[in-house]
């Protein structure tokens, strides 16, 4: 399962090159909409072939909070506010989501308890977020419009916890394809509606390029890894899965080091320490049940 997460991570986190130069292609809100839509797309390929039933009808109020909570308002949010905020600002507030989802869990899901480990590798984990993302907290403005755009942000995070928390208090044992299709497919709509609205005029460049940046964003970091992230999230305490995607804004930073050639300083790797430091104060005690498990099969 570590492996799994990591991967998903690594998709993810490599996703930021990616959703970094389309930019140069798409309007950010549209490439986002499109991206999922070809997501959509292929997901019902497979529920085609796979002869996946239409959802209960109980289940669609799920599939349509789900769907406008982690793919409309995140993205509906988080990229204009790019406007007006530092990026690593939108970055770090952005990734409380699993300290939202981890208060949730503790009072919502039985046997999901916010033991001392998960809050020192959740203040770990963020804390060290800062340093990746090059942040000073005394300098962040917590006044007008700054302010605003921040406490959007942040809402944008406890959105994209919530919906965490239907997957796993509600949706943990239905079909992942059928459920990532049809929520992905009703918040790729609503966010094609605001885009279209909020950015009309500009336009869009196509060659093969701009396409192979949405093949990647579609496909793989859309299609294949939101059906892993909600297997995991299924087999895995949603606080734990949670804190492992503090993961993906380091890989993305060393993705964008290693591709667009982004400076790298130590700051920003002392923060990356701290992270990983913080995941594994997390899953310490899930490696130590591994590896007893790993002993007595040797041992038998």
């Amino acid at each position: 399962m570590n492996r799994l997460i990591f991967f998903l991570c690594f998709i993810w986190g490599s996703n930021w090159v990616v959703m970094k130069a389309a930019g140069d292609y798409f309007p950010p809100m549209m490439f986002s909409a499109i991206r999922f839509l070809m997501g959509t797309f292929v997901l019902f390929i497979v529920i085609y072939l796979k002869r996946i039933p239409l959802p209960k009808k109980e289940d669609w109020k799920w599939y349509t909070v789900c769907g406008l909570l982690q793919t409309t308002w995140i993205y509906a949010v988080n990229q204009p506010a790019l406007q007006y905020v530092n990026a690593g600002i939108v970055c770090i507030l952005g990734f409380t989501m699993p300290f939202w989802l981890s208060i949730m869990a503790h009072f919502l899901i039985p046997g999901e308890r916010l033991t001392w480990n998960k809050t020192i590798g959740l203040v770990l984990g963020i804390g060290g977020l800062f340093f990746v993302m090059n942040i000073n907290p005394f300098h962040m403005q917590w006044s007008g419009t700054e302010l605003f755009i921040e406490l959007l942000i942040i809402s944008g995070a406890i959105a994209w916890a919530v919906a965490n928390l239907i997957i796993k208090v509600k949706l943990q044992n239905n079909d992942k394809f059928q459920f990532t299709a049809y929520q992905m497919g009703i918040g790729a709509l609503a966010l094609l509606c605001i885009s279209l609205f909020y950015e009309q005029g500009q336009t869009i460049t196509w060659n093969w390029v701009s396409f192979s940046y949405l093949f990647f964003a579609g496909v793989i970091a859309s299609a294949l890894a939101y059906v892993l992230w909600f297997y995991i999230l299924s087999k895995v305490e949603a606080s734990k899965a949670s804190i492992t995607l503090l993961f993906i804004p380091v890989i993305g930073v060393l993705s964008v080091w290693l591709f667009l050639g982004e400076p790298l300083d130590v700051k920003t790797l002392f923060g990356m320490a701290m992270v990983v430091s913080g995941i594994a104060m997390v899953n310490k005690k899930m490696v130590a049940k591994i590896k007893i498990i790993e002993n007595c099969e040797h041992a038998g």
